[in-house]
């Protein structure tokens, strides 16, 4: 399931408001040394994905994501949309001996 706040909602009813309304994905983005996060991008439905309407918009999730990542919400912050789900997605640091020195350089 995705549920999207009403500030999301106006965000986008903006960003649409000269444009073609499209499915809008919810996707597991690589985040760098923070680990994959889920991110949101323009796209069209694939086979394997599961769709959701939320007002005037088409969310699309692939099925094993959506498994994975639980129940999802989109938000919209001062610094963009954030998008959490129930379940943990991202990788926590990139895992090696030079992350201890404050830089990630893996």
């Amino acid at each position: 399931m995705i549920t999207v706040t009403e500030s999301a909602q106006n965000e986008l009813t903006k960003y649409f408001a000269d444009k073609d309304v499209q499915p809008i994905r919810v996707h597991l983005a690589d985040g760098g040394c923070a680990g994959p996060r889920l991110s949101l991008a323009l796209d069209e439905l694939r086979d394997g994905d599961k769709s959701f309407d939320q007002g005037d918009f088409t969310f699309l999730i692939n099925e094993e994501l959506a498994q994975a990542s639980g129940a999802v919400s989109i938000d919209m912050t001062p610094y963009g949309f954030q998008v959490s789900s129930e379940n943990e997605m991202g990788g926590g640091g990139c895992g090696c001996s030079s992350c201890g020195t404050g830089s990630c350089g893996c």
